[in-house]
């Protein structure tokens, strides 16, 4: 059994040597992304593994499978980068990846208090030897109310952490959970952005959450509330938090992941001229804090990201199935 790994970073590499050769199967690694340029790298392979910048759309999916591959795996928990309806067209079995939600859940709090306590400004003032105090007087969490839009795994993760906190938690998530139920409120989606200080989401990447976070709902929310995105960047419109960071709507952002950053995260990108202006915009005021969609990056979760790829592959080829199979 041959699989094909593509976008492994340096850190991956013990990790899937490890899976290899406990499992019993032949990983080759490359460090590019699969396109149609390195798609004979797949031939013979039974399954191939990418991360999010490998576009598996109709045509590469079209292409993997004429070259006998049965098996997609993406080493992120979305898959809005894979077509679905062409991988049932040709009958290639798909997986995503899943990691303990604590990592996630955690680095959200760290953005919320981050923010509220301004840290951004702070380290600026520190790095020059300005230890004033004046602009910098925070907030506290146990004081506010916060919302977590989403609650699977990763928001629920993240309303156990706030409990400890006291403050009061708001939750919408169409599919309540009873367990979340007993440490949040669940409300409707007008009522969360009208009571919540802070509002974090934790959605998955759909046509019908797309911008969900947009002009009028930012109206709907209280003036300086704070936003959090270590979720999708593509729930919020990117300049509909610039034009309300501009006007104080909006009273911070923590951002793990935003939309348009497909040509930056993950690189190296000191020495180059950079053409992304709403990334490059937003990022300079002192009450956005922005990391490079690194919420997910724990030794454990990228234990368990190749792991879903080596053994989910070899699973779904004498099995049928695996934990983290979608279609």
């Amino acid at each position: 059994m041959r699989i094909a790994a593509f976008e492994v970073r340096d850190d991956e590499r013990e990790a899937f040597a490890t899976e290899a050769e406990r499992l019993g199967v032949k990983v080759t690694l490359h460090a590019e992304p699969l396109d149609t340029g390195n798609a004979a790298l797949v031939d013979g392979c039974d399954g191939v593994s990418t991360l999010g910048l490998s576009r598996l759309d109709a045509g590469m999916l079209e292409t993997l499978a004429g070259r006998g591959v049965k098996v997609v795996a993406t080493r992120t928990i979305g898959y809005n980068h894979i077509d679905l309806d062409a991988t049932k067209r040709l009958g290639l079995a798909v997986l995503n990846a899943d990691y303990a939600p604590n990592g996630v859940a955690e680095y959200t709090v760290m953005f919320m208090l981050m923010v509220l306590r301004n840290y951004k400004p702070a380290l600026w003032r520190g790095q020059v030897y300005d230890f004033s105090l004046e602009g910098l007087r925070g907030r506290e969490l146990r004081n506010l109310t916060v919302g977590v839009m989403g609650t699977g795994r990763i928001g629920a993760t993240v309303i156990r952490c706030l409990s400890g906190f006291g403050c009061e938690i708001l939750a919408y998530d169409p599919h309540p959970n009873e367990k979340v139920a007993e440490l949040a409120e669940y409300v409707g989606l007008d009522e969360l952005y009208r009571r919540s200080d802070i509002i974090t989401l934790h959605m998955p990447l759909l046509p019908s959450t797309e911008h969900i976070i947009n002009r009028d709902t930012i109206a709907r929310m209280k003036d300086g509330v704070v936003l959090i995105n270590c979720a999708r960047g593509g729930l919020m419109d990117l300049e509909a938090l610039i034009d309300n960071i501009e006007s104080e709507k909006i009273g911070g952002l923590g951002l793990d992941t935003v939309e348009t950053e497909e040509d930056l995260i993950h690189r190296d990108r000191r020495t180059d001229i950079l053409t992304n202006r709403g990334v490059a915009y937003l990022r300079q005021f002192p009450n956005v804090v922005m990391t490079q969609h690194m919420a997910f990056y724990t030794d454990a979760a990228v234990r368990s990201m190749v792991n879903c790829s080596v053994e989910g592959i070899r699973s779904v080829l004498e099995t049928g199935t695996f934990r983290t199979r979608i279609a």
